[in-house]
């Protein structure tokens, strides 16, 4: 049993309510706040902002919102526009994703940081979704080649098992979420505005056909409207939730290439698809190619080979299913793998094995606990075998 289903509704509402105020209060990403809330957690964060006794680079961030955002009213109107709010409380959060973001976060790379809760159109949880997700970006001007080459691309990844991630533009990312849907496939959509708002406008039914397949996705508030920078924030989480980033169409400066540059720097895998050696579409795609950043791919098989492993055929994989520990956060599953290679261990033997905080494995232990992971014994904790 999970921890959130451990807890009390009135516990849960609480919860909610401060995730929707965190994710109304400040504009993404918003890396002290983020920082501050890691550490204190939702509630303990929310309260001390209110009382105005935050560090200050985070009552910077949110002070020109703090006095009108209501926690309550933000989470109401979500619920009224026919929005969920997806918390990290919660089973179906995407904990291994998005602990990347924190990571990176932690480290001081810019621009960088986990989503403090996100609104959601659609159903289906997004935990099991990033186990075998795609991410599939490109041109808006995209040419007809490219938009061909997506949609194939989608159409495949989704009857080889995978979901595909994009970002519902014009172009290569609609082609690509068609592409899914037309073989039944699940695709998610993340977009730089309320996920309530159909944006871009004349995409309105084909988000609608996505949140019936998969879910539109964001980190704002219901109503926000789409602003430039906005998009470059939201390509973070899109390159986060694949386990690999393909680009079909991009220009030397573009959004794709944002996307590409985000996957490296996660570690995740780029590919890049080959075009013209005219066509302005493709220059982005061949300098990631001629540098090294990206995999050259042609077709789906491409895809799916670099995401299998050696030795196993993608429909053994999907027979296989994946372990239990793959749905683990980072640190719980180092933790996790450290305790499987002793009989037992403490708290400080874990932290020094692990190289965490000795706060922070005391508080992971519970939940690896609570999941079945390890157990309490008289000489420390133990992994259970599963």
């Amino acid at each position: 049993m999970g921890k959130w289903a451990t807890l009390s509704e009135k516990t849960r509402r609480e919860l909610l309510q401060a995730r929707a105020f965190l994710s109304a209060v400040a504009e993404p990403p918003a890396q002290a706040l983020a920082r501050f809330v890691a550490e204190r957690g939702a509630r303990g964060a929310v309260d001390a902002i209110l009382r105005g006794r935050a560090a200050a680079p985070v009552l910077a961030e949110v002070e020109a919102r703090c006095a009108d955002v209501s926690g309550e009213r933000v989470l109401r109107a979500g619920e009224e526009a026919g929005l969920r709010l997806l918390v990290p409380e919660q089973p179906e959060w995407p904990d291994e994703a998005f602990a990347e973001l924190a990571g990176a976060r932690e480290v001081g790379l810019p621009d960088m940081a986990e989503p403090l809760a996100l609104w959601v159109r659609g159903q289906g949880g997004l935990a099991e979704f990033t186990e075998r997700a795609v991410a599939v970006v490109g041109a808006r001007a995209a040419s007809g080649y490219g938009e061909h080459v997506a949609a194939e691309l989608g159409n495949g990844l989704s009857e080889a098992g995978f979901g595909v991630v994009s970002g519902a533009a014009y172009g290569i990312d609609g082609a690509a979420h068609r592409g899914a849907l037309s073989a039944g496939g699940r695709t998610v959509a993340f977009l730089a505005c309320g996920a309530d708002v159909d944006y871009p406008a004349g995409h309105g039914r084909l988000l609608r056909a996505i949140a019936d397949q998969g879910a539109v996705i964001s980190e704002y508030p219901p109503g926000t409207p789409p602003r430039k920078h906005r998009f470059l924030v939201r390509n973070r989480l899109i390159a986060a939730m694949g386990r690999a980033t393909v680009v079909v169409e991009a220009g030397a400066r573009s959004g794709a290439a944002n996307t590409a540059n985000t996957a490296d720097l996660l570690g995740r895998p780029v590919l890049a698809v080959p075009g013209p050696v005219t066509s302005q579409n493709s220059v982005g795609c061949h300098a990631m190619v001629r540098s090294g950043q990206a995999v050259l791919v042609t077709r789906t098989e491409e895809v799916v080979e670099l995401l299998t492993p050696l030795g196993v055929s993608p429909a053994q994989e999907v027979a296989a299913g994946s372990r239990a520990t793959d749905r683990l956060h980072q640190d719980a599953r180092r933790l996790h793998d450290a305790l499987t290679a002793v009989d037992s261990a403490g708290y400080e033997e874990l932290a020094r094995d692990c190289g965490l905080p000795l706060a922070r494995v005391r508080a992971v232990l519970p939940e690896l606990e609570l999941g079945g992971f390890v157990k309490r014994t008289e000489c420390g904790w133990s992994a259970i075998t599963r």
